[in-house]
């Protein structure tokens, strides 16, 4: 597992405002939703493809791919009824660069997607992102209420390496409740 080659600096600057394409096909399990792309993704075009994100192994650990994929290959994902998309399209350094406005609109554009391709869950990762776009600040990490485009939804923790609330056990465990609650 090598993954998409390290971007320069230049490569990282440039990457700022990028977007990286969805991976959705109509029907799937499980469209996970991140908050956005950081730079490094944009750069490379992979979702999650940070070496210190952990969404790949939690992904693993959590029983939903029979082996640990790297970033770029996340077209095989599609086979496994999973996808991947984000509340807010463009590239930051950091969601912290995101206002509460800007998630709020992607709340509502992620209702719109998950309603064409009608997931059976979206799973959002990031708390936080979470509560203020959807306007439940009381939410807490597994299934929510309110459906999403007509797709169940559950909530992860974002799977970061910034995010020190939640080591790799315990995220591969968050996973692992998502995927036992698919039967």
């Amino acid at each position: 597992m090598n993954g998409p080659a390290r971007p320069t600096r230049a490569e990282l600057l440039a990457a700022a405002g990028r977007t990286v394409p969805d991976l959705i096909a109509p029907g799937l399990r499980v469209l996970f939703c991140g908050i956005n792309p950081g730079l490094w993704s944009a750069a490379v075009g992979h979702h999650f493809a940070r070496p210190g994100n952990r969404f790949w192994k939690a992904l693993h650990l959590g029983g939903f791919t029979p082996r640990l994929l790297a970033p770029d290959e996340e077209a095989e994902l599609l086979r496994l009824g999973l996808g991947i998309t984000n509340l807010v399209g463009r590239a930051t350094a950091g969601g912290a660069e995101l206002g509460a406005e800007e998630l709020r609109a992607g709340a509502a554009r992620l209702a719109a997607k998950a309603a064409a391709a009608r997931p059976r869950v979206v799973a959002v990762l990031g708390v936080g992102a979470y509560r203020t776009a959807f306007a439940r600040p009381g939410a807490a990490v597994g299934p929510q209420p309110d459906p999403i485009g007509g797709s169940a939804a559950w909530l992860l923790p974002n799977p970061s390496g910034l995010n020190a609330h939640y080591q790799l056990p315990d995220l591969a465990e968050a996973f692992a409740a998502l995927r036992r609650s698919l039967g």
